[in-house]
Formats: C-alpha cells, sequence, structure tokens
C-alpha cells in the first residue's frame, strides 16, 4: 500500500486474533496470523455476526449473501463537472454500473443529508435539521432516536453483515456535550469516525471509541489514504463466511481542500465553469439571493476559481482509493458479489448567481449529486433517468440483505429492481427537497449594515445563508414536466417555480406566469410530502395518473394560506 502507512492493521488484526495468541506483523504491509488462530476468528466472528432477521437475498441462489460497500464524498457536485476528476472511479464502477443521472439529496447540507441516508427518512423525520448540536446533529435525541434504527444497525443486528464506518460521520460527532468520541453508533463492527467536520491533517479520529490523534505527515496522516488502508485492512482480516458492509466517508472536496503533495500541481489551468448562471444577478429570486453583488469582484472570483481547483486536486486521492478498493475486492474473489455505491452528500457552487462559494441552496448545483452504482446483475455503461434521491440508499442496501423493508419507517424506495432493469416498474415523479435557514442572532462584525439573521458571510458582505433561507420544494421529473416548485417561510412567503426544460440553469422564476391550476396542486403536494411519513411519502405525485387533487385541503398550508388570510384582514 502507499500513500499512508496501514495505521490501523494491528488493532483489526488484533480484534480479529491476537487475543487466541496469534501474531500480528506490520512491516512493509506484510500481515501474519497462522491458520488455527484465524479460523477461530472467523469462527467467533461467525456466532458474533449470526443471520437473525432476513430472509435470503433474491437471486443468490443459496450463496452467501452479496456484500456492499458505500463511498460518500463530502460536497461534491455533479453540475459543475464534480465527476470530471474521477477517471478510475468512472472507468470502475459507472462503466461498468449504471450511472443515475438524476440523484438528488432532499437537504443540501452536510449533517441533515447524512442523517438521511443512514435512516432513510427526509429530515422532517430525523429531525437534523443542521449542522449543530441545537439542529440535532449527533445529538443525544438523534444517537437515542434514530441511531438505534439505521439501516446499518439494521445490516448488523437483523442480517448478520460485518460493518465498517471509516471517515467523516456527522459534523458533531464527538462533541464533548454529546459523549464525546468514546460513543460508537449502534450497528458498527469496527469504527473509525473523525471528530467533528473534514479535516485532511491534525485531526482526532474515533478508533472504536478510542482516541487516536494523527498530525501532518502526508505518509501517516493525510486522511483520504489512512481511510484507504483502513479499508484494505479491513478487507484482509473480515470473516469470509459472513457478508459484509463497508461505508467510506471520504472528507474530500469539502474545505480546506489540502491536495496530496502529488497533486498539487494538478488542474493549473482550470478555472470555475463560466455557465449559463455564473457571476449574474438572481432577479425574481428570494432576498438572499438577490442580495449578493454582481458583478463579483475581482478578489472574489480568484478566490472561486482557486477553491475550484483544489476541490478536484483532493478529489484525485479519492479516485486513488477506489482504484486500491476494487482491486483488493478482485483479488480476494469478493468484486462480483460486492455492490458499490458511490455518491455525495450534497452539491456546491462556485459563483452561481454571484454567490462565492458554499452549498444550502434549493438550485441544482447544490441538490444534484452523483450516484454510481455496479454490482451482480447490474448490466455495464447505463444510464437511469429516474428522479432518485439519497433517501433511496438504506433501503436499497436493506433489500440487497434481503430485510423486509415493511419492517422500516423509511421514506425512500429500493432502487433494486432499477440496478436490476427490471420491467414495468412503477417509480416516483416526485421528491421533497426542505432546509432550515442558520443565522447568527447578532450582526456579522464584518457587514453590519445586514443585521443580524445572516450567516457564513464574505468579506464583500454576500452571505451564503439565514434564518429565514428555510424553503421547501417539490422537484418533479415526469414524461411532461422538468419542474420545481419551492415555497419560503418568511414573511414575503416567497415562491420560485422553474421549468428545466425550457430553462436547465433556473434564471427564471415563473412563479407568476405558469397556470394556476399547476401551482395550487403543487401547493397542495407540497403540504403532502411535508407531512408524509413512511409509504405516504411514496404517493403518486402531481404528473402521475394515480394523483389525487381536492382543492378543499390546499388553503391550510403555504402560500395559499396566507393570501387567504391577508385577504380576510
Amino acid at each position: 500500500m502507499t500513500g499512508g502507512a496501514p495505521l490501523e492493521s494491528v488493532s483489526l488484526c488484533a480484534r480479529l486474533g491476537q487475543r487466541w495468541g496469534g501474531s500480528c506483523g506490520a512491516a512493509s504491509g506484510s500481515r501474519t496470523m497462522s491458520p488455527a488462530v484465524r479460523g477461530l476468528a472467523l469462527a467467533a466472528l461467525l456466532v458474533l455476526s449470526r443471520d437473525s432477521g432476513c430472509a435470503q437475498a433474491a437471486g443468490t441462489g443459496g450463496a452467501r449473501k452479496p456484500s456492499v460497500v458505500l463511498i460518500l464524498t463530502d460536497d461534491q457536485d455533479v453540475c459543475l463537472g464534480g465527476m470530471t476528476p474521477l477517471k478510475k472511479t468512472s472507468a470502475l464502477i459507472a462503466e461498468m454500473g449504471i450511472s443515475f443521472s438524476n440523484a438528488y439529496v432532499p437537504s443540501a447540507l452536510c449533517c441533515p443529508s447524512r442523517a438521511s441516508i443512514l435512516t432513510g427518512k427526509y429530515p422532517h423525520n430525523h429531525h437534523v435539521v443542521n449542522n449543530t448540536l441545537e439542529g440535532n446533529c449527533s445529538s443525544k435525541s438523534w444517537q437515542k432516536i434514530q441511531e438505534p434504527y439505521t439501516f446499518p444497525a439494521l445490516l448488523k443486528s437483523m442480517c448478520g453483515y460485518q460493518t465498517f464506518f471509516a471517515g467523516k460521520y456527522l459534523n458533531e460527532y464527538g462533541a464533548e456535550d454529546a459523549g464525546g468520541i468514546s460513543h460508537v453508533p449502534p450497528g458498527w463492527s469496527f469504527w473509525y469516525a473523525l471528530e467533528k467536520n473534514s479535516k485532511y491533517y491534525n485531526y482526532t479520529l474515533s478508533v472504536n471509541g478510542k482516541a487516536r490523534r494523527h498530525g501532518e505527515n502526508y505518509s501517516a496522516d493525510y486522511l483520504t489514504d489512512v481511510l484507504a488502508n483502513m479499508s484494505l485492512d479491513f478487507l484482509e482480516y473480515k470473516s469470509n463466511f459472513e457478508p459484509f458492509f463497508m461505508m467510506i466517508s471520504t472528507p474530500a472536496p469539502h474545505s480546506p481542500w489540502i491536495p496530496a503533495p502529488q497533486y498539487k500541481k494538478s488542474f493549473q489551468n482550470v478555472s470555475a465553469p463560466r455557465n449559463g448562471n455564473f457571476n449574474i444577478h438572481g432577479k425574481d429570486k428570494h432576498w438572499l439571493i438577490r442580495q449578493a453583488k454582481t458583478p463579483m469582484t475581482n478578489s472574489s472570483i480568484q478566490f472561486l476559481d482557486d477553491a475550484f481547483r483544489k476541490r478536484w486536486q483532493t478529489l484525485l486521492s479519492v479516485d486513488d482509493l477506489i482504484e486500491k478498493l476494487v482491486k483488493k475486492l478482485e483479488l480476494l474473489e469478493e468484486l462480483d458479489n460486492t455492490y458499490i455505491f458511490y455518491t455525495s452528500d450534497n452539491g456546491f457552487h462556485t459563483g452561481q448567481f454571484s454567490l462565492p462559494i458554499d452549498k444550502r441552496q434549493l438550485y441544482e448545483f447544490d441538490i444534484k449529486v452523483p450516484l454510481l452504482v455496479r454490482g451482480p446483475g447490474i448490466k455495464p455503461n447505463q444510464t437511469n433517468k429516474m428522479l432518485v434521491a439519497n433517501i433511496d440508499l438504506g433501503p436499497t442496501i436493506l433489500d440487497i440483505a434481503g430485510f423486509d423493508l415493511n419492517k422500516t419507517q423509511m421514506d425512500g424506495m429500493s432502487l433494486l429492481p432499477l440496478l436490476r432493469g427490471d420491467k414495468n416498474v412503477t417509480w416516483r415523479s416526485d421528491v421533497l427537497i426542505e432546509y432550515q435557514g442558520e443565522g447568527h442572532n447578532s450582526s456579522d462584525p464584518t457587514c453590519p449594515a445586514l443585521g443580524p439573521g445572516v450567516t457564513h458571510c464574505f468579506p464583500d458582505c454576500v452571505c451564503e445563508d439565514s434564518y429565514n433561507n428555510t424553503y421547501a420544494c417539490v422537484r418533479t421529473l415526469s414524461t411532461s414536466w422538468d419542474l420545481q416548485y419551492c415555497e419560503f417561510d418568511d414573511r414575503e412567503v416567497f415562491v420560485e417555480v422553474y421549468n428545466l426544460t425550457a430553462d436547465p440553469h433556473q434564471l427564471t422564476n415563473i412563479a407568476k406566469t405558469i397556470d394556476q391550476e399547476i401551482l395550487e396542486k403543487m401547493n397542495y403536494r407540497l403540504m403532502m410530502l411535508q407531512s408524509c411519513s413512511g409509504a405516504t411519502c411514496r404517493t403518486p405525485g402531481v404528473f402521475d395518473p394515480g394523483y389525487r387533487f381536492d382543492p378543499r385541503l390546499m388553503f391550510s398550508h403555504g402560500i395559499w394560506a396566507h393570501r387567504l388570510s391577508t385577504r380576510s384582514l
């Protein structure tokens, strides 16, 4: 292994055999364990992880259930070329399987999105609303109410899977007020979690509940490479008798955008894309977008161009991780029985509508993410245009394991029929996007004129978030419409509607010109989705044949309730 020492090999080896009297070598990446000790270790793991609740997965013919690997990047867009640096990943996953061209996150922010992946639920059901403890990010409430029912917990307790986590978990993981790094969530056989938010050097890992601090030596500490080596070690020493689930959560391409030394000079001639909504004023949009200064200052453009290059540079190490992982699976003869998922927790923008850099907005560049999958029964070189979301990952992986999805409270749908190319699949035509804005009670000292309630402000006083940047959207994709309908929870009760067929860059808000009946139906559908749970989140959307619209219920919610109350004053 290269680009980082196999730091976790000894602890993994010890957990699998050292307590039975075996030895664990580490020189030059070699490992030694006597056959007798290895057999005892594997037998012990077999007993500890015995299947206790999952049916035999369909199509496995009585063989061992498929294993699953989920690679999750941090802040990787798909709309602005975020997959471009990942040549190996595209060849090893996308070209060998399926790419979903319409994959969305229900909230374009790290912690709510990651909570949706783990629980299979929309934010209004898992109640993680932002990246703070107060917003339920890795809080004691989250730990008590949601963590025991995440899909990894079910895989381990009910389906007999060995489970492995490495990398960023939730932004506030390790906070002292929520148990610190000694807290290991239920469902994980091996736990190597980053304390707090993404870093590349000078961080602390929770190694099965014990602190391990890392410095700034590239060969030993560069986090993406450390995660790669931990993952390879797990594959080397796991049980061969039970299926496994691995979740590898990289820091890249999140700030502070520190590339590996060998990639610091890559992409020197690359700039952020000057696409149709770059450095233009967001007219007819919510006030937070309208406050951005157009044109941007030269210093802001230089900053975002530099950030864009560094983001791509950090992804090259992720590409290396994927290559090492696939080669190891192939060497161990596990590849043909393993599903590999690749996705991101949210998108990102660099200059769109003159917003410098961030996420958390309702537009395609922030809510749309890559989703690539390869595995048993998936034909190569496929592109699927169905509307999918990260709340579908948990149900899909449980379905692969043979778990009865009716026994969960998940809002998402299993992608397994799409992965296998089943014919006549009934699928959704809309998903919910929801976000609760953040803001400081006091004014930003560098931008006092803006007053309190804003946050993430740049030196030129362009702010990326605020308390009333709180919205909910229905993202609809059907044979007849490619539409987004959004309502803001603010004094304006602002509405944004985009026809992405005619306007892919979302330049023109058509809320005042679109047919009134469509507005009413979308408002009603939004009300339904914002209160949905489980199966009710999968009912027919506005443009499905089975959709039923009762206008009498429309006036209890959103802009129509506001207009009605205004008229009665």
